[in-house]
């Protein structure tokens, strides 16, 4: 099969989204929502697009890829409206809801309808749903096979477009079985757009399997960070580490900052934390249920809270305009993912700050990370005494946390053990596991 042709970048890129092409529905939507010119995976995807060709876009988070798939989709269902016309696939649940949002966005003026298809949610209001033949779907692969499998009367047999965003995350989070299980069941003759952040080896295979003839376009060869970011760092011991997040909390108070970390259980310890210290911060991770995730999402959003304290859940794909500071709690172990993480802002030509807390365990990791970025990250200054004095209160506020955080276990363990297990499209929640670097546990199917 030959290898994806390159996008000819010689001549000059359109500068304006009237210049690709686009119809008048679609720019005026594009007007509404003020996106006034085109972003550099846009110039150089949506003409190929909107000639019909395959995509394989590698761009990095924030680059715009959204629209660089929806719009061309939007068009061509302009031409040819009917139901069930494209299906995007998406790692998380959050991202899902995302993307479906931008679709009914970018086609308000066409009256576009979405539906999502995610895991943590009604399966017969999603059967119902499908029923009524939306124009887009938007899914994670367990969730769609499970329709596919299960739903009288569903099937993708004229679907036109078959999007695969975040490619990369999908096939870390070993959905490779279900994705080959959808390309088997949807027509061979169909559009087909692959996105992905990274182009590994498990990518290049799956873009050969379901991809003809593709166009690559390419906006970052190698990791990067965009220019309009601020990285420092701010060396701590280990056992000081809550203290010195209380110091940067009380002196960035009126920004809005999201705080990763590598667990669980440290996201949902923190944000009790910072709450019983008066600080508006709210969890999100993949123990809260779908209905959660989507609240603390709308706090932050809006700007209710001003503390989002996350695991990798929020580090790729999640559009938060307005994040002025990231500070990473612990320190991702993959150069990839600090890439990720600190590309929640500074977005679209923002500026924006990041901070890393480095322990004297994670010397080698920041090292390695400045290496890959190319850039020398600058010292955070902090006052010695000033994180000294507010040590006694917060050790406090730690101690409360840890006990509320057991006695929540208690409550809930009954609870949690008749809910676990619910099925493969679960791992649609995020990857808070595997992030943390901890083997996924096959469940053997005896006993339940």
């Amino acid at each position: 099969m030959p290898s994806p042709e390159e996008a000819s970048t010689s001549t000059t890129p359109p500068e304006t989204f009237k210049e690709l092409g686009l119809i008048d529905p679609l720019l005026e939507a594009l007007d509404k929502i003020n996106f006034t010119k085109p972003t550099e995976i846009q110039q150089q995807a949506l003409p190929h697009a909107l000639e019909g060709r395959d995509i394989i876009g590698v761009a990095e988070t924030g680059s715009g890829k959204t629209a660089a798939f929806a719009l061309p989709i939007l068009q061509k269902l302009w031409d040819e409206p009917k139901g069930l016309f494209a299906c995007i696939l998406a790692p998380t649940r959050e991202l899902a809801y995302q993307i479906a949002q931008q679709f009914e966005s970018l086609g308000s003026a066409m009256g576009v309808r979405s539906l999502v298809l995610v895991g943590g949610m009604d399966r017969m209001q999603q059967a119902v749903g499908l029923a009524k033949r939306p124009h887009i779907i938007v899914a994670t692969p367990g969730r769609l096979n499970d329709h596919l499998q299960n739903t009288k009367g569903f099937s993708l047999r004229s679907l036109k477009f078959l999007v695969m965003d975040e490619a990369d995350r999908l096939l870390d989070m070993d959905f490779g079985p279900e994705i080959d299980q959808i390309l088997k069941v949807i027509p061979k003759e169909r559009t087909t757009y692959l996105f992905s952040a990274t182009m590994t080896t498990k990518v290049a295979k799956l873009q050969r399997a379901s991809l003809i003839n593709p166009i690559r376009v390419e906006v970052s060869s190698k990791y990067q960070t965009v220019s309009t970011l601020l990285q420092y760092y701010l060396l701590v011991p280990l056992v000081h580490k809550d203290v010195h997040l209380i110091y940067l909390a009380n002196h960035l108070a009126s920004n809005s900052i999201i705080i990763f970390t590598r667990t669980v259980h440290d996201a949902q310890r923190l944000s009790i934390m910072l709450r019983s210290l008066g600080f508006p911060a709210v969890p999100l991770h993949g123990q809260l249920s779908q209905s959660q995730r989507l609240g603390a999402l709308g706090k932050f959003k809006s700007g209710d809270r001003k503390l989002l304290v996350a695991t990798d859940v929020a580090s790729r794909g999640l559009d938060l305009p307005s994040v002025d500071i990231v500070i990473n709690f612990d320190i991702p172990t993959h150069s990839k993912d600090y890439i990720h993480r600190v590309g929640r802002t500074a977005r679209a030509g923002r500026s924006g700050k990041s901070i890393t807390m480095v322990t004297q365990y994670d010397v080698e990791l920041i090292q390695r990370i400045e290496k890959v970025i190319d850039k020398k990250m600058e010292l955070w200054p902090t006052d010695k005494e000033e994180v000294m004095l507010l040590k006694e209160r917060v050790d406090e506020a730690a101690r409360l946390a840890i006990n509320e955080l057991k006695e929540e276990a208690k409550a809930g363990g009954k609870k949690r053990k008749r809910e676990d297990g619910v099925g493969r499209d679960e791992r649609d929640r995020d990857d808070d596991i595997v992030e943390a670097g901890v083997p996924r546990k096959r469940h053997s199917k005896k006993g339940r």
